[in-house]
């Protein structure tokens, strides 16, 4: 089976190609009234606590807010439904979370009900027309929902029909692999492990995840130089860094509550350099909430401006990190020519290290006219960020989406890694690398085996302990499942959790994928766009959230997630479920198996739903890591083996770590063209919106935002309020998006941001990353005219 099946979208011919639009795949166009007000300087303080309160008792009630807060991230609670940020390994405050994470528990405890009748009144074209807000707001889904072939309406139907539905279309495919098994993030690893268990079983390895939109950079960048795609630090090395490099990251918004280690870091004397084409508010003044709790900190807050994060701020271009670090590294260079062992740490690039001298030679033929034309920065900029790393003798790089969502993104997370290594900053306090995983569980789910490769070692545990014969051939990703439910190689679509249709690139597309599979099944609390963009028959599946009691014929369960340090937490709710008629994540699953496999497999589905600790038990027979799961786990919480942190211990193929040298690419961008980044707003989590606000950003009532360099504004003869629509161009083809305020904002010439999904639709299915296949969301050439302009443009791509 091929992982990436041709996409029927592709153009040869160099002429546009219209897409057919499918009514409702794109959230509606706002009604006129959003706004831009002055971007704040300062993040969080009184507003994050006014803001948190008034949303979370509004949603979710007091009653609920009072149980649920003094519970989260607490070891006896539950662990955070939105990033993935470590919490202190003892000492957690009593108030461990954030603006966002108050809001992600709020939106979950939500108080309000949807009913057969709010279903029977709001036909699926009805709800398709409303906004991705208001389809939040409805509330809380509370029994399973099916969508009947050519009704117009969801209906309510039992459980046993759900399960026998899916198991009939499954039984009825011509071949496993016309099956694909998507999860978000937010699962359980207990979930997870049978979900990928049942998947296997039933013989396919369509197990595409939200990874693959968002991380698999990462993933597949790391492993060939270090061993391991995970981040080789722990949270106190964050926070006695000597030096931290934030780069493609934005913390005040999309994990907040790393701030407050990077305030401790530079209360401890350490310097922070932020390169991001955009200034975010949370990178460089933070007056942290949690200071109200200790009285020798409540003056501070009350009357403090707040603590100073960045010591620079380097606005590199969209897609200019590669040349940023080749600059960073041909400085040091230079100075390590100087005066020779006064930069490089030659005790560890001899002792367990390969492949340095080819970095150097990628390096001394790097011209500083393409760095500086790629990074948009001037070579000053990138010799005083080079002093902070040479003077620093522990250094941490935090990366995210703005590095893994580019064509180069493995290559320029590869020259992270290049740029530690040349001064030994891994397997050392205070030192390592540092992806910052965006949802809670995303890294757990790959550790419990949710990845479309077939790994042969894992598959051969899996076999002898459950007595199966899983597949052996690499399944669908992402890309290559949207591209498969398309051209009909699938025909089957379930989603354990996430907002599907509104997370890949191409909406139009994966649209009409999705309408082209027989079933589409989501696994849900709230609706979503997903929802309303069906299969033939459709089904909708109400879980328990994480705050919620999970119980279960042995009790009441809890569960388990890794955060993005590879710490394993224990997670239990703690009030009563929003229905009497949902079910946990693992109850569907293993319902959808009983209903499905049969007696053809002797697993006990029945057993391992009624006491998780079995399924922790396999868990623990079949993955690395994991000796005495469950009674470590009643303890608190563990970290997981990492070798190079914690050994200089590298598992590659010569036991070294190794150095993986690039060219500098270039992204030109034609006269008349930007290149668009997209972006989260600050009332956003994801896919989910809380509101139509962005108040770092100054932006109130409204999504449909294109942030531009004034010069740019200047030479395209548009002014601030503007409303403009956007092309994008991908070898010959054309996307668009309509009706976007234009915002003056400081961002780099040539450059430009905008929300997602909004823009989703302007992102091509074919441009994706490197050896990745990750969306190349984060690079997007644009045009942008007044709706009544017409003209085409030639794109380019990097080279």
């Amino acid at each position: 089976m091929s992982a990436h099946p041709p996409s029927p979208s592709s153009s040869s011919t160099g002429h546009p190609v219209t897409f057919t639009r499918v009514p409702g795949a794109q959230p509606p166009v706002e009604e006129p009234g959003v706004r831009q007000t002055r971007r704040k300087k300062t993040a969080a303080g009184y507003k994050a606590i006014e803001d948190s309160i008034r949303f979370g008792v509004g949603m979710a009630g007091t009653k609920n807010t009072l149980m649920t807060f003094p519970n989260l991230n607490q070891v006896k609670g539950f662990n955070c439904q939105s990033c993935a940020w470590p919490n202190p390994d003892d000492d957690r405050s009593i108030a461990e979370f954030c603006e966002n994470g108050f809001k992600a528990v709020s939106y979950e405890a939500d108080t309000r009900r949807l009913t057969p009748k709010f279903f029977r009144e709001h036909s699926i074209a009805d709800l398709a027309a409303r906004s991705d807000h208001w389809l939040g707001e409805q509330g809380r889904l509370t029994e399973p929902l099916v969508r009947r072939p050519g009704s117009t309406h969801y209906e309510p139907v039992t459980w046993n029909e759900v399960f026998q539905l899916m198991a009939t279309e499954l039984k009825a495919l011509d071949s496993p692999h016309q099956a694909i098994f998507y999860t978000s993030g937010r699962t359980s690893n207990e979930t997870a492990f049978l979900y990928q268990l049942f998947a296997r079983a039933f013989g396919t390895n369509n197990l595409p995840d939200c990874s693959n939109m968002c991380h698999e950079s990462t993933s597949v960048a790391m492993p060939p130089m270090l061993g391991i795609g995970k981040a080789c630090v722990k949270l106190q090395d964050v926070e006695t860094a000597d030096a931290i490099f934030i780069l493609g990251q934005n913390p005040g918004t999309n994990h907040p509550r790393m701030m407050t280690a990077l305030q401790k870091m530079k209360e401890a004397g350490g310097k922070l350099v932020f390169v991001n084409p955009l200034p975010e508010t949370g990178a460089f003044r933070f007056k942290n909430p949690q200071d109200l709790l200790h009285p020798t900190r409540i003056p501070r807050f009350l009357f403090g401006r707040g603590t100073e994060l960045s010591d620079m701020w380097l606005p590199v271009r969209i897609n200019g990190d590669m040349a940023f670090l080749k600059g960073l590294m041909k400085d040091m260079l230079e100075h390590e020519d100087a005066h020779p062992g006064s930069v490089f740490d030659h005790d560890f690039i001899r002792l367990h290290t390969e492949g340095y001298e080819e970095l150097i030679e990628v390096l001394r033929a790097t011209s500083w006219d393409d760095i500086l034309h790629s990074s948009g920065l001037s070579r000053q900029q990138i010799r005083e960020a080079s002093a902070i790393a040479m003077q620093a003798r522990s250094t941490v790089v935090c990366w995210c989406m703005g590095l893994t969502q580019h064509k180069n993104a493995v290559a320029t997370i590869q020259d992270i890694i290049n740029f530690l290594f040349l001064r030994g900053n891994i397997g050392r306090p205070g030192a390592g690398p540092c992806p910052v995983r965006g949802h809670s569980n995303v890294q757990g789910d790959r550790t419990m085996g949710i990845w479309d490769k077939a790994d042969g070692d894992f598959l051969d545990k899996l076999a002898t302990e459950f007595n199966i014969d899983p597949p052996r051939e690499d399944g669908y990703d992402t890309v290559a499942a949207v591209k498969a439910m398309h051209d009909g190689s699938a025909k089957f679509f379930f989603a354990m959790g996430g907002n599907f249709l509104s997370s890949p690139s191409d909406t139009e597309y994966t649209a009409a994928a999705l309408q082209n599979c027989r079933l589409t099944a989501h696994v849900s609390i709230k609706l979503n766009r997903s929802h309303l963009i069906t299969g033939q028959t459709a089904l909708i599946l109400p879980c328990l959230g994480r705050t919620e009691i999970d119980r279960q014929a042995g009790g009441e369960q809890f569960q388990t997630n890794e955060d993005t340090m590879g710490v394993v937490n224990p997670t239990r709710g703690v009030i009563e479920p929003a229905s009497p008629h949902l079910l946990s994540e693992s109850a569907i699953v293993a319902g959808l198996a009983k209903a499905t496999l049969g007696v053809s497999t002797p697993i006990d589905w029945d057993a391992y739903v009624a006491d998780y600790d079995l399924i922790r038990d396999k868990i623990e027979a079949t993955i690395p890591g994991f000796p005495s799961f469950n009674a470590r786990i009643r303890e608190g919480t563990f970290y997981l083996p990492n070798p190079p942190r914690d050994e200089r211990r590298f598992e590659t193929p010569s036991g070294k770590a190794v150095f993986k040298a690039h060219p500098l690419t270039r992204c030109d961008v034609p006269p008349g063209h930007l290149l668009l980044t997209t972006i989260r707003s600050h009332d956003q989590f994801n896919t989910t919106i809380y509101r139509n606000d962005d108040r770092y950003r100054g932006i109130f009532n409204g999504r449909r935002v294109i942030f531009m360099n004034e010069d740019d504004l200047h030479d395209l003869n548009l002014v601030q309020g503007q409303m403009v629509d956007i092309t994008s161009h991908f070898k010959g083809e054309q996307r668009h998006a309509e009706k976007f305020m234009v915002a003056p904002y400081p961002i780099p010439k040539g450059c430009a941001a905008a929300y997602y999904p909004e823009t989703n639709v302007l992102v091509p299915l074919d441009s994706t990353a490197d050896e990745s296949n990750t969306p190349t969301s984060k690079s997007i050439i644009i045009t942008v005219h007044s709706p009544a302009e017409q003209f085409l443009s030639n794109g380019a791509v990097p080279r």
